[in-house]
């Protein structure tokens, strides 16, 4: 065990609310193997400023699957991700990407792959915005109705008093009949998926869906389900380093994220674009 090691670690505010046992336990864990300076970011900008501030420890996310893309994220903006060997506790409720990442979910077994683990260099998928993507991604993500994990409450705490401003002036109302719930409008996604620059499905094509994943190193594998006509349809599998899907306004999720909507953004693979502390 390299006691000598310098860690940096950040607990993300939400695996402190959620999970304060496993966030305590992987601390001890750390610190009786390393030396550590334990930082308590309260949101987004002190989160970004403590991993800027790191000078030569290695940093230690604790959190769940959206710390460890806010980490990623925040090194790439500041074009230090290649140089950093980046390191997960996993604590939450959201950990599909760090399972697929192969992390340990425990607090006891992520804090020792910390210290005893061996880095690995990954790909990363970066748009055209400067996003990044550490997983999968998929369009469309969302059925009509459905909104991104966390907005519905920022929203209702942001419009809590004039939400109960509101209420107060229904109930001053007479009762009307109950409004018929219009149908969900659902149907297949019209979109141009190019690879490489090459056209896979054009607007004429309509399909079930489009997901984007990490394929042969260097490359991504790009599976898009076409509408079935009776038939179940096979779906189409391509692999290429870039992605191009443009048309109607359409939402995608990335990792754990759901964006737009946009009417068309490119992906690029990265190669060996990151480093991750695994288990050995």
């Amino acid at each position: 065990m390299a006691t000598s090691d310098q860690l940096l670690v950040v607990i993300d505010p939400v695996a402190r609310r959620t999970d304060g046992e496993s966030v305590r336990i992987a601390k001890d864990v750390l610190g009786a193997g390393a030396h550590t300076k334990v930082c308590l970011p309260e949101g987004p900008e002190e989160f970004a400023r403590a991993l800027a501030r790191r000078g030569a420890r290695r940093p230690v996310v604790v959190g769940d699957d959206r710390a460890l893309l806010r980490a990623v994220s925040v090194l790439h903006r500041q074009r230090e991700l290649a140089e950093c060997a980046l390191s997960v506790v996993p604590v939450g409720g959201v950990l599909s990407l760090a399972r697929a990442l192969g992390l340990p979910t425990g607090a006891v077994a992520a804090a020792r792959a910390v210290l005893d683990g061996a880095e690995r260099r990954l790909d990363l998928l970066v748009d055209d915005s400067d996003g990044v993507v550490l997983g999968a991604l998929r369009i469309p993500p969302l059925s009509p109705g459905e909104v991104p994990a966390g907005a519905t409450a920022l929203s209702a705490e942001a419009d809590r008093p004039f939400l109960r401003t509101c209420q107060s002036l229904v109930r001053t109302l007479v009762a009307r009949p109950p409004r018929t719930a219009e149908p969900a409008v659902t149907g297949p996604a019209r979109l141009r998926v190019e690879v490489d620059g090459a056209t896979v499905v054009d607007l004429d094509q309509p399909v079930e869906a489009v997901s984007v994943r990490p394929g042969a190193p260097g490359l991504a594998e790009v599976v898009l389900q076409p509408v079935s006509t009776g038939v179940e349809a096979a779906a189409l599998r391509v692999e290429g380093r870039s992605v191009t899907v443009s048309g109607a306004d359409f939402r995608y999720r990335a990792d754990a994220v759901v964006s737009g909507p946009v009417r068309t953004r490119t992906w690029t693979v990265r190669e060996a674009a990151w480093r991750l502390t695994l288990p050995a």
